[in-house]
């Protein structure tokens, strides 16, 4: 089994390109969505984050996803400390998933597997990016936020140069080339067809 790490800046589109893989019938496990799960509801997480942060990360049970954010963003240390907590535990659930899935390929949709260290645990990586505007324009609206909020978040991430010397393959999600011949292409490749 290939285990590939699908990533991209925020406002890339990462996740309408795991979606297209998805449909294609591929296993996504979407790391997002399992730290967040795991924030929520894995004790032994919650009990590290509450050592890091203090007992007002979480608000009648419920992660203070405010003070956390205020934080993180505000001290480089504080983000680092939270990763340490939180991506650990969500590669140990990606490997356990990967156990049950019975295909030749599964993908990983992340958003930081480069500034981590983790692309070098997969078989290969795919970066998809877009245009800094359009990045920009995408997460605007879907997090009804400024111009300003949303640049701010994409200096705190690594450039689309940086990443991309690590990257195997390269998607182009501008609104002008098409997703789908793109990712056949890589899918093929993957394959060995």
């Amino acid at each position: 089994m290939l285990r590939i790490g699908l990533t991209g800046g925020i406002g890339a589109g990462k996740s309408i390109i795991a979606q297209v893989l998805s449909i294609m019938g591929f296993p996504v496990f979407y790391s997002d969505q399992a730290a967040k799960s795991m924030m929520e509801n894995d004790s032994a997480v919650i009990d590290k984050i509450k050592n890091a942060f203090g007992d007002e990360a979480y608000d009648n049970g419920k992660l203070n996803r405010k003070h956390l954010a205020d934080q993180i963003f505000a001290h480089d240390q504080l983000r680092e400390t939270l990763n340490a907590i939180v991506h650990p535990a969500v590669r140990k659930r990606f490997h356990e998933w990967c156990q049950v899935q019975e295909t030749e390929i599964v993908f990983n949709e992340a958003a930081i597997i480069f500034e981590t260290g983790t692309y070098t645990t997969y078989d290969a990586t795919i970066l998809v990016t877009a245009p800094e505007q359009l990045r920009i324009q995408r997460v605007m609206q879907r997090d009804s936020t400024t111009k300003e909020a949303v640049k701010a978040r994409i200096n705190k991430q690594w450039s689309f140069d940086r990443k991309s010397k690590l990257a195997d393959y390269v998607i182009h999600n501008d609104d002008i080339q098409l997703v789908v011949p793109q990712i056949e292409k890589v899918v093929s490749q993957l394959l060995g067809d």
